[in-house]
């Protein structure tokens, strides 16, 4: 794995990722500490969460309580590329797992990052490498629009220009599809946007 400040250096020399946002009213909250480093392990027999209604949702792709067994703090985002999955720690030992869209080949990172800031339905200005593949896209998405990637809420990630987002293409939840961003169903972006706050440690490993 990449050290933290190789992998700020990295994503700030990097081209745009899919996630470059047009700034709208971000909500911000108390920020946390970094702590730790990715050594989780994640065993089977997840139980589900009894508060999400999964109707909208592939039927095997569920957001789930699974035990953690791992050193990373309470509190620590962690994403897992090569399963499509997102990992919010909590402090009893068990962790949140939800299923992501993931960068596609070519596309992926790893190493630390923090979120940076928190947006509320965030518009989208499509980077040069997302435009260079679409030419046909608009300057500006307005957010809440349905041709608007991000979804209803946006966590940033600090050091480049990626960003843990909703999505306007649930059925690419599960798969590798992004520029680099991390995708997730819209009822789970919004119930993740509520557990985190600006400085949230996030470890993303392949």
């Amino acid at each position: 794995m990449i050290s933290r400040r190789t992998l700020l250096t990295t994503l700030a020399a990097a081209p745009l990722g899919a996630c470059n946002t047009v700034q709208t009213a971000p909500k911000l909250a108390a920020s946390a500490d970094m702590a730790g480093a990715y050594t989780g392990d994640v065993p089977s027999e997840p139980r589900h969460v009894s508060a999400i209604d999964n109707t909208s949702l592939e039927p095997k792709l569920p957001r789930q309580i699974v035990t953690y067994r791992g050193r990373e703090a309470p509190g620590t985002i962690v994403v897992r590329t090569n399963e499509r999955r997102l990992y919010l720690i909590r402090g009893d030992g068990t962790a949140i797992r939800y299923p992501v869209g993931v960068g596609r080949a070519g596309k992926q990172w790893q190493g630390w990052s923090e979120v940076a800031g928190k947006h509320v339905k965030p518009a989208w200005s499509p980077p040069d490498e997302v435009r260079a593949d679409n030419p046909k896209l608009p300057e500006v998405i307005p957010g809440g629009d349905p041709g608007n990637p991000m979804g209803p809420r946006a966590l940033t990630l600090s050091g480049g220009e990626y960003a843990i987002h909703g999505t306007n293409r649930p059925e690419s939840i599960g798969t590798f599809a992004s520029y680099g961003c991390i995708r997730m169903y819209n009822e789970d972006i919004l119930d993740l946007f509520d557990q985190v706050s600006v400085g949230t440690p996030v470890v993303v490993t392949l």
